[in-house]
């Protein structure tokens, strides 16, 4: 069995995002949801329409739990698993109009997170023959920040920093405001001595300073095969070479000769289509003659 961990902080995350994509949504309330006769009780399934990877089962559960706390959700394919076109990937039983509103928040979640874990076990298996680690970026989707980057671990690949608060990123922006590199790793060290500092460079120059300098890690931004041949002969054991810059899955075995550990890519989180997935009822089963006590049924 699959079993992928919710980092806690995903954990915690998952009814704020779940509450505000509902509210969006339903607002003062589904008004078509009342063309279904009120405690009528119905079985849905979410259905595949292409092959992908799954991932976002507790942001689904979330929304039903939030919704209506009786309808029942049984799942057919688990967290990180391969499903096929036309694979039934969960039924769910419960009062056809908690049903129907919900349907679209919950594939909402399931098609993006899926598409973000489909396009990071590409990468992953593009890798998984060499020694490099793929590592994603902050461009995600607004509000979605750590449920992309769980999704992304649950295809294969790795999570870089969260945000802006738990590692330094110098760019070209911070090297000249502060006058270079050296001048802000410097005041980088002053600030927090013990968080990470990566520089990312766009020229051998810049990369050499960046070393010098002291930085735990340099991100070296869209160089020539040549110029990173050139770099990594000058880097030491003490740094790590990550490599950025519009790579795609295909790029990743040119990369697999160098003595390079990570690459970034943006794509993961930002270059993805939502997994074409369906949610029909198919079946009725009792409407409200005798109350909801016919969820026994």
């Amino acid at each position: 069995m699959l079993n992928y961990k919710l980092p806690e902080k995903t954990a915690h995350d998952i009814p704020v995002c779940v509450s505000r994509a509902l509210s969006e949504d339903i607002g003062e309330g589904d008004i078509s949801a009342m063309l279904i006769p009120e405690w009528s009780i119905a079985e849905a399934e979410i259905t595949a329409n292409e092959t992908a990877v799954l991932c976002g089962k507790a942001w689904v559960d979330e929304v039903f739990v939030q919704l209506d706390k009786s309808v029942q959700l049984i799942w057919h394919v688990e967290e990180g698993q391969l499903f096929d076109r036309g694979t039934i990937i969960a039924t769910i039983i419960g009062d056809a109009r908690s049903l129907v509103s919900g349907e679209r928040t919950a594939l909402n979640f399931l098609q993006t997170l899926s598409a973000t874990a489909t396009c990071a076990r590409h990468y992953s298996l593009a890798a998984s023959d060499s020694h490099l680690k793929i590592l994603d970026t902050r461009k995600t989707i607004p509000g979605l920040r750590l449920a992309q980057k769980y999704a992304v671990t649950v295809g294969g690949c790795y999570n870089h920093r969260i945000g802006l608060y738990d590692a330094f990123l110098i760019k070209e922006n911070h090297i000249s405001v502060c006058g270079g590199i050296t001048k802000a790793i410097s005041k980088a060290r002053i600030i927090d001595p013990k968080k990470p500092v990566q520089v990312e460079v766009e020229t051998i120059q810049e990369f050499e300073e960046a070393v010098f300098a002291g930085a735990n890690s340099v991100l070296v931004d869209n160089f020539s095969l040549a110029d990173l041949k050139r770099v990594t002969s000058l880097a030491t054991d003490d740094i790590k070479i990550e490599i950025s810059g519009n790579l795609t899955a295909k790029d990743i075995e040119k990369y697999s000769s160098f003595s390079v550990s990570h690459i970034s890519s943006g794509s993961l989180t930002k270059h993805i289509n939502a997994i074409d997935l369906s949610m029909r009822i198919v079946r009725m089963k009792n409407s409200k003659n005798n109350g909801p006590g016919l969820y026994n049924n």
